[in-house]
């Protein structure tokens, strides 16, 4: 992984590169921290609490929290290894100083307060740095306040309560209702922390500054032994572990639950309309994220992942809807708050219209989920495996119908992705009941109606002028999701798939592995780095290693060679080398994680 020196000014009218990010996190908020060391992006105290920093999204109105020397610099930054702890080191004329950034947890698990620590130690020379706190407006919904209380600064933002906890030599040289302003002046050996402790409708905790300290090494000890803990023994052992660790970032600790991104409102393209609020659980992506869980060894997290999905699921009447909030419930409609957004990409959004939207392609992201839960040696109960025959019979009842498809688009039509999942929703209900592991009475309609959607796909979906699936009966686009129905395809009809995948490399990749989603869409967005990923792990399934691994290995080199600390977004521009929309994006590392096992020796036999 190629590593980035940055130099001031790092900016450019307000903002900084979407791929210059780095993130920290607890298991239960992100933050996001730029390369001239403002945080522009922290919802506390959960995922999807409203921003306590947005500068991302604004950079005039939006909140930050800045340190960074005042003088020139340079910089250069990198994880610690096996951590999602972030050691930074500028540089400057004057002397050098490595500041280390976490959001604190214990080793029993996340504080009952937000802790954000950042330990500031002085290398070489003298290097007076500047701190700088801006408390966010929530769109101007409300007006910060500061309160002294026992001597101690408490800022108020609605609900939330904001204490600075400053070692001594940080020098405060104003604060008022907007935040503040302090200094630091470093020399060798110096060290100092700089902190901040949230906590909504409860009493704040008041930690000693050492405490605070302690615990950026105790968290690094907890992610060392998450680490450490995994069983994963294929290729890519460096990046894999990254990408388990980003993965971290987005599973929400207090219910189990996987958020797709830790972001809202980024843009796929500059200065375009798709910018979406990603702050929540979908189904599919929690499905697949769970996934890559099973095949990191992370038993703890896939257990939780998926017994949180299915009751969420069975709370509601066993009716799947696209995505839930982290807690369970019901995710809000859309609303837009009057934000700039990032460099001028409006509108921003908060909330997500696909909540309401029928998507088929669940049925069988749930039930092949169970199935591989299953087979690598895990045991269902009573409710869950009814779940899943009630879902397979109402994936038979369903599958006719219009839907909105993965890519979630206002035209209904009968996708042909959705239609392949469906047959593999199937399949699975016939594997799980033959197996039982779930009720068999309906097993011989589900291999019915099984068989009748394969016929159906074959019939309508296949295309002879493109030589391809198509994205839909009656049209000529490609869509890569068909990338992820490879079991579909070895199944079925192998030589069908492989030519479909062919065509999309052609098409959507203009013969390089970094795909666009659809036909027609690359002039509004950049390309979707799961896809990338997705069509070389159908590569490797259906026995074409050669081509999958030089793909990956195109793949890596376009992707972790951008001075980017393989925080993936959810796009990636290769016209322009940059990075698009919102981060870090669970599908994207966990098409990673998936597409490295299809190359892995330890790859056995079936993978749905």
């Amino acid at each position: 992984m190629k590593n980035k020196t940055y130099r001031s000014p790092a900016r450019e009218d307000g903002y900084a590169e979407l791929g210059d990010y780095a993130a920290i996190g607890e298991g239960r908020s992100v933050a996001l921290i730029a390369p001239d060391g403002a945080i522009d992006w922290w919802c506390v105290p959960d995922l999807d609490s409203p921003p306590l920093f947005d500068r991302i999204l604004d950079a005039n109105l939006g909140g930050f929290f800045k340190l960074a020397p005042e003088e020139e610099w340079e910089m250069s930054r990198s994880y610690r290894d096996d951590s999602n702890v972030l050691e930074t080191r500028y540089t400057t004329a004057s002397g050098e100083v490595l500041i280390t950034e976490s959001i604190n947890s214990t080793f029993a698990g996340r504080l009952p307060w937000s802790e954000l620590a950042r330990r500031v130690e002085g290398i070489k020379g003298e290097v007076r740095l500047r701190l700088e706190m801006k408390l966010g407006t929530q769109a101007e919904k409300l007006s910060p306040w500061l309160d002294r209380v026992q001597q101690k600064l408490v800022f108020h933002a609605g609900d939330l309560m904001v204490m600075p906890r400053f070692s001594d030599e940080v020098v405060i040289d104003r604060s008022d209702d907007e935040g503040l302003v302090a200094t630091l002046t470093t020399s060798p050996g110096s060290r100092a922390v700089v902190g901040l402790v949230a906590t909504e409708k409860e009493p704040l905790a008041v930690p000693p500054v050492g405490k605070i300290d302690q615990r950026i090494e105790t968290s690094h000890a907890a992610w060392c032994d998450w680490v450490n803990n995994l069983t994963w023994e294929g290729p890519f052992p460096e990046h894999i572990k990254r990408s388990a660790l980003a993965l971290k970032f987005l599973w929400y600790a207090p219910t189990g639950a996987l958020a797709a991104s830790a972001t809202c409102s980024l843009p796929e393209g500059l200065g375009k309309e798709k910018n979406y609020d990603y702050r929540y659980a979908w189904v599919r992506d929690a499905c697949l994220i769970i996934k890559s869980f099973v095949y990191l060894g992370a038993l703890e997290d896939c257990k939780a992942a998926f017994s949180w999905l299915t009751s969420t699921i069975i709370r509601h009447d066993a009716e799947l809807r696209a995505c839930y909030t982290l807690q369970g419930d019901f995710v809000p409609a859309e609303r837009y708050p009057e934000l700039e957004g990032y460099r001028g990409s409006k509108p921003v959004r908060v909330g997500n219209n696909a909540r309401t939207q029928q998507q088929l392609s669940m049925y069988g992201d749930l039930l092949a989920t169970a199935r591989l839960f299953i087979e690598v040696g895990h045991v269902l109960d009573l409710a869950t495996s009814r779940l899943l025959g009630h879902l397979a019979n109402r994936c038979a009842d369903s599958w006719r119908q219009r839907d909105s498809g993965i890519w979630e688009l206002p035209e209904e039509q009968h996708y042909t992705h959705s239609k392949m999942a469906c047959w593999l929703a199937l399949d699975q209900a016939v594997a799980l009941a033959e197996g039982g592991h779930i009720e068999p009475t309906w097993k011989g309609r589900w291999e019915r109606e099984r068989d009748r959607i394969r016929d159906w796909v074959e019939e309508h979906c296949w295309s002879e002028s493109r030589q391809a699936y198509t994205f839909y009966p009656g049209s000529e686009r490609l869509d890569a999701a068909i990338t992820l129905t490879h079991y579909y395809g070895s199944r079925v009809n192998r030589k069908r798939m492989l030519a479909t995948l062919e065509a999309i490399y052609q098409e959507l990749g203009h013969n390089s592995p970094m795909l666009y989603r659809y036909s027609g869409v690359e002039v509004e967005e950049s390309t979707f780095v799961a896809c990338a990923f997705w069509r070389v792990e159908a590569l490797a399934e259906l026995k074409k290693t050669g081509q999958a691994q030089k793909d990956m290995q195109e793949i890596l080199d376009t992707l972790c060679n951008t001075g980017n600390i393989q925080i993936f977004n959810e796009m990636y521009d290769t016209r322009t080398q940059s990075w698009r929309g919102n981060m870090p994006l669970g599908l994207s590392h966990l098409a990673f994680i998936c597409a490295a096992n299809a190359l892995s020796d330890n790859n056995p036999g079936h993978r749905v």
